[in-house]
């Protein structure tokens, strides 16, 4: 029997009933079968300072330890300003650090987001590519998944519940457990 990868899914918002939240959790309803889907909330992640490095808040160095467990990494952001939101990059940040300890290196990653607009997350996607040549992490190139008009896609509670959304999430992810290996 072949090992289950093992993928660590993190969304860029702390907004309770954001689409990027609802997005991983259809995500991992369609995980495949080769693989196990873990999602990390970021709500206890303090701003990244220097200073603290001494001494890692208990709340980073659990996320490290889970990045380092998973085989890869799924991330899943809103766009924010044109951009990667500051939450996300925060804890991009903080689990690069020290300096030679970064958790991040050599991580296979995939993205996908949801905005309410029409280009989908696609300059946050760009943006976060760019940041993973520093980490050292390597992206999933096809499929994109950037969800437009994420209002439209989701019910009230939250659930996604476009079809073509949700084949698109899967194509993704078959991908994605195919690249990770």
């Amino acid at each position: 029997m072949e090992k289950k990868i093992n993928i660590l899914g993190i969304a860029g918002s702390l907004r309770k009933q954001s689409y990027n939240r609802g997005l991983l959790q259809a995500a991992k309803e369609l995980a495949p079968p080769s693989c196990n889907l873990e999602i990390f909330d970021l709500d206890n992640i303090p701003l990244y300072n220097q200073d603290d490095e001494a001494q890692f808040p208990q709340s980073v160095t659990l996320l490290k330890t889970k990045i380092r467990a998973a085989d890869a990494i799924l991330i899943v952001t809103p766009e924010y300003n044109y951009s990667i939101p500051g939450v996300l990059k925060n804890a991009l940040d903080w689990a690069s650090r020290p300096y030679g300890d970064g958790a991040w290196d050599n991580k296979p990653v995939a993205i996908m987001g949801a905005s309410m607009g029409e280009q989908g997350t696609s300059r946050a996607q760009y943006h976060l590519r760019q940041v993973f040549v520093t980490l050292n992490m390597h992206a999933l190139n096809k499929p994109e998944v950037m969800v437009n008009f994420a209002q439209n896609k989701f019910d009230a509670k939250g659930q996604l519940t476009d079809p073509k959304t949700r084949q698109k999430i899967a194509e993704l992810l078959t991908a994605f457990v195919a690249f990770a290996k």
